[in-house]
């Protein structure tokens, strides 16, 4: 797998937001916490980082994703938390599969992973410094460390903190007791330490099946937090893994690899979602224990606990968007309707406004709804300064100016971006008939309406006014072209413009030179704000399904005529449609030459105002 460099660019340099996360660092640093700590230059037990010169880094984050699945929304907040303090800071995030779990990871997923924290705009490789000819690479695997967590596995069995159990799953559920209930303790607490040792060397020789023994910490059954009561820390498992194959199988438990590897890592800060809390008392214990033993550096690592990302419209339950792509209510993980990274990224979400977005919210430990609009409205605002200007016409009707010669071709020039005049002006051919937007006629005029009808007069931007003359029907009665003059000396630009002083203002693509393109108009993916929330008049007893709130209008797919500059896009280039809102061509199905094109977000929230939306 590459482990190219890539640049820091994804922080600001400025402190730009405060939250309790920050102040506990700032208040580390101040009492210089961390200051004693080595680092060897690569994770290892105490014997190895104290043997090593002081630790370059003033903190060490990390993002630790288990390899299981793709990246969502909720993940890009904390990639950015945790490579944002880092960069802050002064001190390095670790990039670290957490791939304690053989029968669910994939290289595939490894692989995305990879991909979507470098489109964010982070980096986990360090360029060489002045003391040191070598880059620090901080890409890290939880099962490179496997026979750390057997060595201090047996520790904890020779120092009586740990035994094998012989129960089946169904018996130590039972016997774990409930939030009111002490638990029991098995009968096989009190097994000898050497009987425990030789069980779990014959659980690693693969001596017996899956769930004949566990190895669980020996702490206390009557624990009022029952993550206490003697938790599981290696389980049998006959797997294949994706990084170390067939060599082992035991594997370690996710509760006790997880502070191992923050503390083989010299993690000072170890930030997580809330749910984590209640494991936060087995984390310091198991971390005090190996410390005591000699086997772990001081200080050891913090948990910090900071609440997850919860927006409306969307769910970020993995287990319900398994389900979403399983079931093919979306066109896969990539699909710009579903919340993951991947999926983002085709929509056109920019990797800008997601750091901006996490940046907005900072980090708090309140559980809170924030409102989609607030995600869109971050990335309009990123797009606006970053997009190209481009016209589109997505529901096409003819217009022919009659008083225009026939064969006569002109150009019209529009600015690549209104705010940026450097960026220069763009060709566009302009010639006698035109497709505009169907919505810009109506044969009888509503109130207000200042766009073209009989007798009216209107600018073609960046062209000229034309009168309204007429139209023509169909069998059926519906307007299939309309006709009008053109004034030879309204043309932008000149001076005879401000001459005609018209209302409306057309967007246009000459038929002549138009290119017709396949253009997909995302919407939210479900109709409500809480999917499968209970709403007012539901039964008490009634269980809603997610999956009845899928909204059936987020997809409309459309073939639309756009200016021929258009043509050219690079897939994954954005452009603001003139009026209509925020397009990429689609990385996946534009080819050379034949761009498609995904709507990334509209020029403003319009969706309490569309009938039929709120239920």
């Amino acid at each position: 797998m590459s482990q190219e460099p890539k640049s820091n660019e994804a922080s600001s340099s400025a402190l730009a937001s405060t939250h309790f996360i920050r102040n506990i660092i700032e208040a580390d640093l101040a009492a210089a916490r961390h200051a004693s700590r080595r680092w060897s230059g690569r994770p290892g037990p105490a014997a190895q980082q104290l043997a090593g010169p002081p630790d370059p880094a003033r903190i060490r984050t990390r993002f630790p994703p288990e390899p299981n699945g793709y990246l969502h929304f909720g993940h890009a907040k904390s990639i950015c938390l945790n490579f944002g303090l880092a960069q802050d800071y002064g001190g390095r995030c670790h990039l670290r599969f957490d791939d304690t779990n053989p029968e669910k990871e994939e290289q595939e997923y490894v692989d995305s992973i990879v991909d979507s924290v470098r489109w964010l705009g982070f980096s986990w490789t360090e360029p060489a410094s002045a003391e040191s000819s070598d880059g620090e690479c901080n890409l890290y695997f939880a099962s490179n460390y496997f026979d750390w967590m057997v060595e201090f596995a047996e520790y904890l069995i020779a120092s009586g903190h740990a035994y094998v159990d012989s129960h089946s799953a169904e018996e130590m559920r039972a016997s774990r007791g409930t939030l009111t209930e002490a638990g029991t303790d098995s009968p096989f607490r009190e097994r000898s330490v050497e009987e425990s040792m030789d069980l779990f060397k014959r659980m690693q020789n693969g001596e017996f099946p899956d769930g004949a023994h566990v190895l669980r910490a020996r702490i206390d059954m009557s624990a009022a937090n029952i993550n206490l009561r003697d938790p599981a820390i290696y389980r049998i498992r006959h797997a294949s893994h994706h990084n170390t194959g067939d060599r082992w199988c035991v594997y370690p438990m996710y509760t006790y690899a997880h502070p191992i590897e923050d503390a083989l890592e010299n993690i000072t800060h170890s930030i997580c979602t809330l749910e984590f809390a209640d494991q936060r008392p087995f984390y310091d214990w198991l971390l005090e224990r190996l410390a005591e033993g000699g086997l772990l550096q001081r200080p050891l690592p913090q948990q910090i606990e900071f609440s997850r990302l919860n927006l409306t419209y969307i769910v970020l339950s993995k287990r319900k968007l398994i389900q979403l792509v399983e079931e093919k209510h979306v066109d896969g993980w990539d699909d710009p309707r579903l919340p993951t990274l991947v999926g983002a990224r085709r929509r056109g979400y920019p990797a800008e406004g997601f750091r901006l977005f996490a940046e907005r919210i900072g980090a708090s430990r309140s559980e809170s709804l924030i409102e989609y609009t607030q995600l869109e409205d971050t990335m309009r605002e990123v797009l606006n300064e970053s997009a190209e200007r481009r016209v589109a016409v997505l529901d096409p009707l003819r217009l022919i100016i009659d008083n225009y010669p026939q064969d006569q071709r002109e150009e019209a020039f529009a600015p690549n971006h209104p705010l940026k005049p450097e960026l220069g002006k763009r060709a566009m051919p302009f010639g006698r008939e035109l497709w505009i937007e169907r919505e810009d006629f109506m044969v009888q005029p509503s109130k207000g309406y200042h766009r073209l009808y009989p007798g009216n007069m209107a600018r073609l931007r960046y062209g000229y006014v034309v009168r309204c003359t007429g139209y023509d029907c169909d069998a059926s009665g519906a307007v299939i072209a309309v006709h009008c003059d053109y004034l030879p000396d309204s043309r932008s630009g000149t001076s005879g413009a401000d001459t005609y002083k018209v209302k409306g203002n057309l967007h246009w693509v000459a038929v002549a030179e138009a290119y017709l393109a396949e253009v997909r108009l995302y919407d939210r993916l479900f109709a409500v704000p809480s999917p499968g929330a209970r709403r007012d008049g539901d039964a008490e007893d009634l269980e809603r399904d997610f999956r009845d709130d899928i909204n059936p209008n987020s997809i409309r797919v459309i073939k639309a005529w756009l200016e021929p500059a258009l043509k050219d896009a690079r897939a994954e280039e954005r452009f603001q449609f003139e009026r209509h809102g925020y397009f990429v061509a689609d990385r996946v199905d534009s080819q050379p030459g034949a761009p498609v094109f995904n709507r990334t977000v509209t020029l403003k929230d319009s969706w309490s105002a569309k009938p039929g939306r709120q239920r």
